[in-house]
């Protein structure tokens, strides 16, 4: 396996953003370069395609964990907190109106 492919191997966010047609590319050249034999380049675009699907996940994870943070941080509601906020306001609203009634 050439330099240049543990490379992209190890690239893990690159491979996030890199379209199937541009590791097909990739792993095109590495063929007709000899650095990659024939038989290998499908196997080889499906193990970059999985590893892409893979830090990708993990990238939205980790930008979903920070943001969590930064909210709590700032001491923001959560959307679950203002969808039982309002709920509580409804039901509220409701018993002051049945208390309003004579």
């Amino acid at each position: 396996m050439s330099d240049l492919l543990k490379k992209a191997i190890s690239l893990g966010w690159g491979l996030t953003i890199m379209s199937k047609e541009k590791v097909e590319s990739i792993v095109e050249d590495l063929v007709k370069r000899g650095e990659l034999a024939p038989s290998e380049s499908k196997q080889l675009v499906e193990k970059l395609i999985d590893r892409g699907a893979e830090e990708q996940s993990k990238f939205k994870e980790l930008v979903n964990e920070q943001v969590r943070s930064a909210l709590q941080g700032m001491g923001l509601a959560s959307a679950k907190e203002v969808e039982e906020l309002t709920r509580r306001v409804a039901e509220l609203e409701i018993k002051l109106a049945e208390m309003q009634q004579p």
